[in-house]
């Protein structure tokens, strides 16, 4: 591992990826840092509100938290705009030394598409990658009823 205090966790959905994030953000939260967790289409919209409504301060928390966790990336609307934050947010955080953790559905592949090389580059350079494989939990759970 690169041990750098980020972590991408990818697969498809159901396979738990959300479920280790919250479990991680509790033992966080436990030892008294700051967590801030939401989804992506969340942290974008609050980007747009401060950007095109002027409501200041909205993603303050984004950037200042101890440990931001990015939940279902990839699942927002891609414009140039959102792709703009993600880099800002992601390279602002990573100079700072402040810790995050992205979960997306999408293959490093993919990422490369949705994403530009600079954002990506990053993910891959300063994040450990923990790929997902395996059936939907929830559908099998669904049915065994």
């Amino acid at each position: 591992t690169k041990d750098s205090g980020n972590l991408m966790l990818l697969g498809p959905t159901g396979l738990g990826k959300t479920h280790i994030s919250t479990s991680i953000a509790k033992v966080v939260i436990e030892k008294g840092f700051d967590v801030v967790y939401d989804s992506a289409q969340n942290i974008f919209s609050d980007f747009g509100k401060e950007e095109f409504r002027y409501e200041n301060g909205l993603t303050d928390k984004y950037f200042n938290c101890d440990l931001l966790i990015i939940d279902d990336l990839g699942s927002e609307m891609h414009t140039p705009f959102t792709v703009s934050c993600l880099y800002n947010l992601v390279n602002t955080r990573l100079n700072s030394n402040k810790s995050m953790i992205i979960n997306t559905n999408y293959n490093s592949d993919e990422l490369r598409k949705l994403y530009t090389d600079r954002i990506t580059s990053r993910f891959l350079g300063f994040f450990d990658i923990i790929l997902f494989a395996g059936k939907d939990i929830r559908m099998q759970k669904l049915q065994k009823k």
